[in-house]
């Protein structure tokens, strides 16, 4: 007999992987509530606590990541902190206009003109805005690792 519980948790874990790439749905959120999921459904016995807790400490750190990679990077390449608290205003607000497409041209298109209207420096602004843009990109890297590891890790454990 099919457990669709189990079903339910894996559906949750590859709408998480398809979710780090496609925009307005929820990577890594799904896989860690298809994880909680599954453990529930296993009576909190699978997977075990040092798994589920490495899973819970990296899908965080993911949706971290995911959120703020672009700012952070941005911070990296010289911009200022007011530089990357709008940057990230803006990539948050494109983001529901173009989608992925805003968040990186939101914030690497933010990040050059502030910094070059505080220092008239192209190649710095340049510099800071390509920091930018790659932290988001980055960022969806990381999620897809994640995610795709998340749903490896819970297959492995039902399979063994």
């Amino acid at each position: 007999m099919v457990d669709w519980l189990v079903v339910g948790s894996l559906a949750l874990l590859v709408v998480g992987v398809v979710g780090s790439v496609v925009p307005l749905v929820p990577g890594t959120l799904s896989s860690l509530v298809g994880v909680y999921l599954y453990w529930w459904t296993s009576g909190y016995t699978e997977p075990g606590p040092l798994l589920l807790a490495a899973l819970t400490v990296v899908g965080v750190l993911a949706l971290v990541a995911d959120y703020f990679g672009g700012a952070v990077s941005a911070r990296a390449g010289g911009a200022s902190m007011v530089t990357t608290t709008l940057a990230a205003i803006v990539g948050i607000a494109l983001f529901f206009v173009v989608g992925p497409l805003g968040i990186v041209l939101g914030v690497a298109g933010t990040v050059f003109a502030v910094e070059f209207y505080r220092h008239r420096d192209p190649e710095r602004s340049l510099r800071a805005a390509l920091y930018a843009a790659v932290g988001v990109l980055a960022s969806t890297v990381v999620q897809l690792l994640v995610t795709v590891t998340m749903l490896v890790a819970l297959v492995a454990v039902i399979l063994l």
